[in-house]
């Protein structure tokens, strides 16, 4: 199984951390039912941004499937699926394995 990337976490605490700063803004001016709605969307927004962002070594490839199709061989980088629509099954690693042998 792959680790989870250190930048979709990143992107999960910046989010969090902005929806906290408006819950705080709309705590202060109206009521505690207002900020704690605002802080659920903004931490399920959060949640489905982090879930969604996807990083591949410099040496492996994603496949990725949506609806349990082939949909595209990304990577390696920076790439974007939606969460529960797509999935990836398999993380290709490209690169070159040698083996030694004796000739005879």
């Amino acid at each position: 199984m792959r680790q989870n990337s250190s930048f979709a976490a990143l992107i999960f605490v910046v989010i969090l951390g902005v929806g906290g700063a408006v819950a705080f803004g709309l705590h202060s001016a109206s009521s505690d039912v207002a900020a704690i709605v605002v802080l659920a969307c903004f931490a399920v927004l959060a949640y489905i941004a982090a879930a969604g962002i996807k990083v591949a070594d410099q040496w492996s490839k994603a496949v990725v499937l949506r609806l349990g199709k082939f949909r595209s061989l990304e990577g390696p980088g920076l790439f974007l699926i939606i969460p529960i629509v797509e999935s990836i099954p398999y993380w290709l690693d490209t690169r070159v394995l040698t083996s030694s042998f004796k000739a005879e």
